[in-house]
């Protein structure tokens, strides 16, 4: 038990300052809520009224209007003050969970997901990331940083994976016992609005210490909050854009419906095999901060993620279905390893009171790139091509992965200098 304590990514747990332990513990309750969301927010939208075609509209737009909102208070969290910025992000939930909950109107379903925080796909959206992100690595040593984000993304993961469970069987618990569907669902969405709620009353207990000391004098701020770090961020983001368009090809669910139709697995099945998935992604960021500690984190991003794109590949050309499985969970769990490093790259290239900016811009450029992937992808199925996405998005990955290590592998984190 005493050398089990003893291992380094235990003793980041027991150094968290509060301020830390609060920003876990609103990590937790956010993913949460998004997976409570997710797995009804379709079915809701069907109960009030919605045709296929608005609520593929409504989803789109929730996520364009969530990369705006976020991008502009994510480029400002510094200057204007993390915490505050953080308690809007909660009040752009509780907005969100609120109109969901009392309105069926088209139009105001449509305001409250442009302008409010809500997830379709259970996944981290809003400006939260990006400014806890930056708080974390101003409130812990920059030897702790990757092991830190390692666990919080493991955090994250699970608490979706919870909040995902809670939803599905909440809301057939409140039908079982005579609530209609419609009812059962703006049940979830109030609940939603009330951890939003949560949020803001924890964001209020947070310190000072994850601000930047505001200089009396004002200085010139650059475009999307960047000085001197503008350049780095810019490449950065490019390439970043470039492997979320390859990862935006292969979806979670696409990915089921290709077990779908190759192996004919029912819904149950592909429940416990991206159940298991996603676990083994989740401690895979764990060994990725000790991977990365040894080796850097430029050399695990790029080492790790070549090999996991060459499995993605490989999964279709697979002859059975438990081939097919195994590949796939091998391939999961060393798919996460460049997201805690990446992470910890990003904020340790950059000036402090760039944190938030550089996260927040690096992230928006990833749902950018994600955002034109299906385009791509709707085409070559309907053309019957159904392999191809696994090949297109493996090559573009690697790609991705070369051209990083070119491009930065002699830009190193303060650790490692």
């Amino acid at each position: 038990m005493t050398s089990f304590l003893q291992l380094p990514e235990v003793r980041v747990l027991q150094s968290l300052s509060p301020d830390g332990r609060l920003l876990f513990s609103t990590r937790i309750i956010r993913l949460f809520a998004y997976g409570l969301v997710s797995v009804i927010l379709a079915f809701y939208l069907v109960t009030v009224g919605l045709t296929e075609q608005e609520i593929g509209l409504l989803l789109s737009l929730t996520l364009a209007g969530d990369a705006v909102i976020s991008l502009w208070i994510t480029t400002r969290a510094d200057r204007l003050g993390r915490r505050r910025m953080l308690m809007l992000g909660g009040g752009l939930m509780i907005l969100a969970g609120v109109v969901f909950a009392f309105s069926s109107s088209f139009i105001l379903l449509i305001l409250a997901a442009i302008i409010g925080t809500l997830s379709p796909s259970g996944n981290e959206v809003g400006p939260f990331l990006s400014i806890e992100q930056a708080g974390l690595s101003h409130v812990s040593p920059d030897q702790q940083r990757t092991r830190l984000f390692a666990w919080y993304n493991l955090a994250g993961s699970l608490s979706t994976a919870c909040g995902a469970l809670v939803g599905g069987f909440l809301a057939q618990f409140l039908q079982t016992v005579g609530a209609t569907p419609s009812i059962s669902y703006r049940i979830i969405m109030l609940i939603y609005a009330g951890l939003g709620l949560t949020l803001i009353l924890l964001f209020r207990r947070v310190s000072e210490a994850i601000e930047i000391p505001q200089p009396d004098a004002p200085i010139a701020v650059g475009r999307l909050g960047l000085n001197r770090s503008r350049n780095i961020i810019l490449r950065l983001s490019a390439l970043f854009m470039l492997d979320a368009f390859g990862g935006g090809l292969i979806v979670q669910s696409l990915i089921a419906y290709w077990f779908y139709v190759r192996f004919g697995v029912d819904t149950g099945t592909l429940g416990a095999i991206f159940f298991g998935a996603n676990i083994f992604a989740g401690l895979s960021a764990l060994a990725a901060a000790r991977i990365a500690a040894r080796f850097g984190l430029i050399n695990t991003m790029v080492f790790t993620h070549i090999p996991s794109n060459i499995l993605l590949m490989l999964v279709p050309l697979m002859p059975t279905l438990p081939l097919a499985i195994i590949v796939l969970l091998i391939r999961f769990s060393i798919s996460q390893m460049d997201v805690p490093t990446r992470q910890s790259y990003v904020m340790a290239v950059v000036t402090p009171d760039e944190r938030s900016a550089a996260a927040g811009v690096t992230s928006i450029a990833r749902s950018i790139g994600a955002m034109f992937s299906p385009l791509v992808t709707g085409a070559l199925l309907n053309a019957a091509l159904f392999n191809w996405p696994f090949f297109l998005a493996g090559s573009l990955k690697i790609v991705y992965d070369l051209a990083l290590y070119r491009s930065f592998r002699a830009l190193k984190p303060p650790e490692e200098s």
